[in-house]
């Protein structure tokens, strides 16, 4: 009689925060736990966020991404995704809470591979930061500007605070607010945010600046300017 040995599958040892791991070995493991909604590797270090909180995280995220969703729906080219994986380099592979990004067909340097991800330094980056608020000011930040991530804004809604940086001069610096207390992004023109109004929660003041910018003529270029072909 032949004796037929067991055959024993090799079980995939799960994510954990704080494992060291290359990303290839990163992704391979977040692939298999498809119940994991956020992980991410900054560094070649695992992070697993903490349960979101409603007005912590959940709502002012709505918020942040309704603005960036207005704004693409009058600019065709650009596109806004959510917590979308980004193969920014071998160390890290972050889940930011918000993209925004050119097209590559419309002249963006972004690249999307063959199986559906985002690869190299997206135009702008945002994330809702309470709990995760030292990593997203230390070293994502790092990581952001080591890549030349063209803004980065990071909303500190404990603090009740907004940051947004651009890439110029091989650092961040912070995106100046003009009398009117209104931040208008240079990567994307006619981006304009009442930052006041959007802290305060009064949406239909965001939304009001917001109209105006996409109303100017720097954004009437912008969109001429992103066409294929232009």
């Amino acid at each position: 009689m032949t004796i037929i040995a067991p055959v024993f599958k090799k079980l995939l040892p799960p994510l954990e925060s704080g494992d060291v791991l290359p990303r290839d070995e990163f992704e391979r493991r977040y692939h298999a736990m498809p119940e994991t909604k956020k992980a991410e590797l900054i560094e070649g270090v695992v992070h697993m966020p903490s349960p979101v909180r409603w007005e912590a995280h959940s709502t002012p995220h709505v918020d942040l991404a309704g603005v960036f969703w207005y704004y693409c729906s009058f600019t065709k080219g650009c596109q806004a995704g959510d917590n979308g994986t980004v193969r920014l380099d071998v160390d890290n592979e972050p889940q930011p809470d918000i993209t925004l990004i050119i097209r590559p067909e419309c002249g963006g340097r972004i690249v999307i591979s063959e199986d559906g991800y985002l690869e190299g330094a997206p135009d702008l980056v945002a994330e809702i930061a309470a709990s995760t608020v030292s990593i997203d000011v230390n070293q994502k930040l790092k990581v952001y500007r080591r890549n030349q991530v063209r803004e980065y804004m990071i909303w500190r809604v404990l603090d009740e605070q907004l940051d947004w940086f651009i890439f110029q001069n091989n650092s961040f610096e912070p995106l100046l607010v003009d009398e009117a207390g209104v931040m208008r992004s240079q990567a994307f023109p006619g981006l304009w945010l009442n930052v006041n109004a959007l802290l305060r929660g009064d949406s239909q003041a965001v939304l009001s600046t917001l109209m105006t910018g996409l109303a100017s003529a720097e954004h009437a270029t912008f969109v001429e300017k992103l066409q294929p072909g232009k």
